[in-house]
């Protein structure tokens, strides 16, 4: 038993970093804006998914048919992680792990609008259900207090779960050839040139060049853990093991987010939080009761 729970350590290792990136963004924060953040993580990420791709010695050919896809995906993928980044700055790194839980709910209604898939009771009332908690989240047990001013961070980090879907349903309709370290590469590398202009500037050199050491470890750690490794061993996860085994991964990520926050941060984690967080992973638990999504927002 322990030696088939072992073997699980490479999806579990990945929520764990994806799970504690929201705890460094919000210390990065401190000191750095959003776009300076996503670019320095996106740049020691591509370091690392280099040295990979040569000492596993995979092809560097490109073939450029598959670009215009993943150009279009890293649009959407630079949208994602900014409004993601402004959302979190305005609200607690808990909260952000809680509400970006929900992701499923919304990749299971875009299924329905784009692959025309079919959802049974059990699933419809997993997402009453996880709403329900949502909102029991946001408004920390108030239902008549949620406004979309005084609740902005939430409401960001929210809709970024949205621009998630939408990039994880794009990416079925999208072709590409390239296996998924490559794939994944080159759609940092593209997200670079996307983000770049915006961020290259005199402001955010400086920033970068005062940084303290607690800011380079929180960008160390986003970059090279939570953006590099983290998608490595979860695409090897992919490969040894069923999708929904490995996918099942996904609900336990909040609660590194809350222990995290709890931990570095010094968050007060109330009993309505973890309660809601809890209602939010049943109602995701029920929407995927036919499927396991194991795209990563």
């Amino acid at each position: 038993m322990k030696k088939k729970l072992f073997q699980f350590w490479k999806p579990l290792v990945s929520v764990m970093f994806w799970g504690s990136s929201f705890v460094a963004t919000k210390v990065a924060l401190v000191e750095l804006n959003p776009l300076t953040i996503i670019i320095l993580r996106l740049i020691l990420a591509i370091f690392l998914l280099i040295a990979v791709a040569l000492f596993t010695k995979r092809d560097f050919k490109t073939t450029w048919k598959n670009h215009g896809g993943i150009f279009f995906l890293a649009v959407i993928a630079v949208f994602h992680l900014w409004i993601q980044i402004t959302g979190l700055n305005e609200t607690t790194a808990a909260n952000t792990g809680w509400i970006i839980g929900v992701t499923p709910v919304f990749i299971a209604i875009l299924g329905i609008i784009f692959f025309r898939e079919r959802m049974k009771f059990i699933n419809v009332s997993g997402m009453f259900i996880a709403f329900f908690g949502l909102l029991l989240l946001i408004s920390k047990g108030d239902l008549m207090s949620v406004g979309l001013i005084s609740h902005r961070g939430d409401f960001l980090v929210l809709a970024s779960t949205v621009t998630w879907s939408f990039y994880s349903t794009m990416n079925k309709k999208i072709s590409i050839s390239y296996s998924p370290l490559m794939t994944i590469l080159y759609l940092f590398i593209m997200m670079t040139i996307v983000i770049a202009p915006f961020t290259i500037n005199s402001e955010s050199v400086n920033a970068i060049v005062h940084l303290s050491l607690n800011g380079w470890i929180a960008v160390l750690f986003l970059g090279v853990f939570c953006s590099g490794v983290a998608y490595v061993l979860w695409a090897q996860s992919l490969k040894e093991f069923d999708a929904s085994k490995v996918g099942a991964f996904l609900y336990i990520e909040p609660f590194f987010t809350v222990i995290g926050a709890w931990f570095v941060l010094k968050e007060k984690i109330s009993l309505l939080t973890l309660f809601s967080g809890i209602i939010i992973t049943i109602g995701v638990v029920l929407v995927n009761k036919k499927y396991v999504n194991v795209a990563k927002p």
